[in-house]
């Protein structure tokens, strides 16, 4: 089985590197990539189911895997949203997938984006990153003639880092383009 192209980087070069860079002694200490979750909330399946499978079908597309339909937590009656109902799908990336999607993202999908400037280095306080993206038209996989509709889809990379700053410097190496300050 081959390696994803990231994943023979991270072995090779970005390993020995993060750890001098960050001073760890213990390679167990190293940062890596644990898992990538996609998720994409779709307002419109409380009205319309068919719309929650042509999402799926494109998360599917997009990550490479099929992704599971989320479930609402509880019945709110101002939505007419009840417990139970499929509200959205989720894709969790794991292993080669999760670096083939992870390259796809930075060297496709994210040159893609009108008047980019950087993704924010905006993480969650234990290492792990959050990225919003508004339309997920910028990923290769989507065909713009097939899909009426456009979806926002929210991109959690988690890592094992135990900190921000490990996790910003994990990222960095992966060739993740951040924001200037």
């Amino acid at each position: 089985m081959n390696k994803a192209r990231l994943e023979e980087k991270y072995k090779q070069e970005i390993r020995a590197q993060l750890q001098e860079k960050l001073g760890l002694r213990n390679s167990m200490e190293i940062p890596k990539l644990n898992k990538i979750v996609l998720n994409v909330g779709v307002k419109e399946a409380v009205a319309d189911s068919k719309v929650l499978q042509k999402v799926m079908n494109i998360v599917g597309k997009i990550a490479g895997q099929a992704p599971v339909k989320t479930l609402a937590r509880k019945s709110i009656a101002g939505f007419k949203l009840r417990e139970d109902m499929p509200i959205g799908v989720m894709v969790t990336l794991r292993k080669k997938r999760m670096y083939e999607f992870l390259d796809r993202l930075i060297g496709l999908a994210l040159p893609k984006v009108r008047d980019f400037q950087g993704v924010p280095s905006k993480f969650d306080g234990r290492g792990n990153y959050n990225l919003g993206i508004k339309e997920w038209i910028i990923f290769p996989e989507i065909d713009y003639e097939v899909t009426d509709q456009f979806h926002g889809m929210n991109i959690t990379i988690h890592t094992s880092a135990k900190n921000d700053q490990q996790g910003y410097e994990l990222l960095k190496s992966f060739g993740m383009p951040f924001r200037k300050a």
